[in-house]
């Protein structure tokens, strides 16, 4: 997928635990955890909002474009 989650190195670096996180956004740990490890199919912008508030951060340091490889032609 093309759009990855920074989310992984964001709560890392501010020392923050998924479980604490969850508390602070009022989200399950599980749907962070699908975002963190880039298991999510998409995001709400109000999760991108939340996230942002308590991790005192912009949404560009959460997700981050990955243009897909392309196969070289013979």
């Amino acid at each position: 997928m093309p759009i990855a989650s920074k989310l992984k190195v964001v709560m890392a670096d501010r020392d923050v635990s998924v479980n604490e996180l969850s508390e602070k956004v009022g989200r399950s740990a599980v749907n962070l955890s699908h975002l963190r490890c880039n298991h999510s199919k998409g995001i709400r912008i109000s999760l991108l909002e939340d996230l942002c508030r308590e991790l005192h951060c912009q949404p560009g340091d959460l997700l981050v474009y990955e243009p897909p490889a392309r196969e070289e032609q013979d």
